[in-house]
């Protein structure tokens, strides 16, 4: 008998009690029915996905969701991007995260420049590659802010900060240090001077709209390699996603990836397209991946309203509609869970453990009760280790 099973992931949706909802997370505060009823008719609990001394990066958070061992297997969240993108990288290459970011009063003002469009980040980032590239140095474009810059024939050992993580502080104290830092910070500030004046910014600034200060090199690495899906659980797999990472590592497992238009990575995603394009590829794939950024950028933004309104949008277009799709399956598993908490209070990833909820054929209840952090601690259920909860949710 083929099991069909479906993983569903708000990313960065956990957080703590806001005085906004009267001391309530924004899981408690939102309208999740069929979350709830997933929490209630199945089981809750916790998990770590994040291992002790390692950075609360989705990168690491969603390798360890995916059943791998960060400790073993992350090499960077770069390397991790530029398979998404099919970018060949040497034995001797390293490639970076290449953030656009706005950069106001010495401070970090915003990790994507306003999300700037793909068009808009495109002409900026084909402008870096014209002026800044030689044979040794090349810039990718990706979707938004997000982008890579390769650099080849020399060595790394720095330390990088994630601009999400430094929303509010001083860029002097969170530049890149270590090993060759230098040559990152040279990379950044040439880019201050290329963007200053640039015909882009000149229109954001009149528009109101964030400019785009200066490129952001973080996430280093070099080539990524993780071991096939398939080959290690036995079943075929795809994924949805707007974002580079879940690409990358989807790609690295042997996942598929589906496209879906109008999937962007942010609050204005397309949740419906999202839900058909998942429900459709049941019929083909054993296991489908589905992610959605949204509440992750809105805890970034400090919105605990958008965040809400993602975590609501998911839930009613995208985990309702799979559920219930699954029913017609003789044997199914559904799981939700976020990857990380992303707190309205803090704009920046943390650590701790986070709730999951998960329903289907041999899923035995243990508190039946809505969705949330705190109920999901209640619930005395503990995965300690992050890449173990595949496992279980597969076969337990």
């Amino acid at each position: 008998m083929t099991t069909k099973y479906a993983i569903i992931i708000p990313d960065g949706a956990a957080d703590y009690p806001l005085d906004l909802f009267d001391g309530k997370t924004i899981l408690q505060a939102a309208e999740i029915p069929n979350t709830d009823k997933i929490s209630i008719n199945g089981k809750q609990g916790i998990v770590q996905t994040i291992p002790p001394d390692m950075p609360p990066g989705s990168d690491v958070a969603q390798m360890s969701l995916l059943g791998y061992d960060p400790l073993q297997y992350y090499s960077g969240r770069a390397p991790i991007e530029a398979a998404a993108q099919d970018i060949k990288l040497a034995p001797n290459d390293w490639v970076f995260r290449c953030n656009l970011v706005t950069i106001a009063d010495g401070k970090m003002a915003d990790h994507s420049a306003g999300h700037i469009s793909t068009d808009e980040a495109a002409k900026l980032i084909y402008e870096l590659e014209n002026a800044l590239a030689d044979e040794h140095l090349h810039f990718y474009a990706g979707v938004s802010y997000r982008h890579l810059c390769l650099i080849s024939g020399e060595k790394f050992d720095v330390q990088t900060q994630p601009p999400h993580d430094i929303i509010g502080r001083k860029v002097s104290k969170n530049l890149p240090r270590g090993k060759n830092a230098d040559r990152l910070n040279d990379i950044m500030a040439r880019s201050q001077h290329l963007f200053a004046d640039h015909d882009i910014n000149r229109v954001r600034r009149d528009l109101g709209e964030n400019p785009v200060s200066s490129v952001w090199l973080w996430g280093e690495g070099q080539k990524a390699r993780l071991e096939s899906f398939r080959k290690r659980f036995g079943l075929k797999g795809a994924a949805i996603t707007a974002v580079d990472l879940v690409r990358g590592l989807a790609k690295l497992i042997g996942f598929d990836v589906i496209d879906v238009p109008g999937a962007t990575g942010f609050f204005d995603t397309n949740y419906v397209g999202k839900a058909d394009a998942a429900i459709e590829a049941l019929e083909n794939y054993d296991l489908l991946f589905v992610h959605v950024e949204a509440p992750d950028e809105a805890g970034h933004s400090g919105n605990a309203e958008l965040k809400k309104r993602a975590v609501e949008k998911i839930d009613k277009h995208i985990v309702g509609p799979i559920y219930d799709a699954l029913q017609k399956y003789e044997s199914w598993r559904i799981l939700v869970m976020p990857d990380h908490p992303t707190p309205i209070e803090i704009r920046a990833h943390t650590d701790e453990a986070v709730p999951f909820a998960m329903d289907g054929t041999g899923i035995n209840g243990i508190l039946h009760k809505p969705f949330c952090e705190e109920n999901a601690y209640q619930s005395g259920f503990r995965v300690e280790n992050g890449f173990e909860m595949m496992e279980y949710f597969l076969k337990a």
